[in-house]
């Protein structure tokens, strides 16, 4: 491999850390609430797998009484109707279970990165074509890149957006930067990570007052 292509690749590698950590900064100004984020998934995608869970149940009742799936026997042999029933309806349960935990998580992916300025047809794409193979891989990779929830302005108050640096309607830095280098930092940086300049108090507020 030539000097090139290693530097190449060490600039989008370092390009790419630097992207993680960018988000990782915005994300902090975002206030996580588990109920909230339920909220999200769609609630007909919700009342829908529990009309089919209902039936599912319902379903595997009547044909395990009847033996109609089992050669005329109830499953499992050798015990009682009710016993036979719960057993059945538990393994309905476990199975619905992680399928329509899966359903779900692709619900909130869709509806997640709507609200977040992504693509949401792309991401609920990639979610189910990983899905086969690698299980969780396609969530997992969303929930490390996905992008801030739009925030309010610390000064005026406006809704302004992830990527936004000032504020379009008062001009308020939005995120405090390296007088250095310029990259962004974290209110409680001692040293930029980038270049290692040392921030101070009045480094940091030199960047804000602009």
């Amino acid at each position: 491999m030539s000097n090139r292509d290693s530097g190449t690749g060490g600039q989008a590698g370092s390009s790419w850390s630097d992207r993680l950590r960018l988000i990782r900064l915005r994300r902090r100004k975002e206030r996580w609430r588990f109920r909230d984020e339920l909220a999200v998934i769609p609630r007909w995608l919700v009342i829908a797998l529990i009309v089919i869970f209902v039936i599912a149940q319902v379903l595997g009742l009547l044909i395990n009484l009847f033996g109609v799936a089992n050669n005329g026997a109830t499953w499992p042999e050798g015990y009682s109707p009710l016993v036979q029933s719960l057993a059945l309806g538990g393994l309905i349960t476990i199975v619905a279970a992680f399928f329509f935990s899966w359903i779900l998580l692709l619900g909130y992916v869709n509806r997640d990165a709507k609200r977040r300025g992504m693509n949401p047809i792309l991401w609920t794409l990639v979610c189910i074509i990983l899905m086969p193979a690698y299980v969780a891989l396609g969530f997992i990779i969303y929930f490390l890149v996905r992008e801030p929830l739009p925030y309010t302005c610390p000064k005026c108050g406006s809704t302004v957006g992830p990527g936004f640096n000032f504020c379009p309607n008062c001009r308020c830095d939005l995120y405090p930067s390296c007088p250095n280098c310029k990259r962004e930092i974290a209110e409680n940086d001692k040293f930029c990570p980038f270049c290692g300049q040392e921030l101070g108090g009045t480094a940091i507020a030199e960047t804000t007052a602009k």
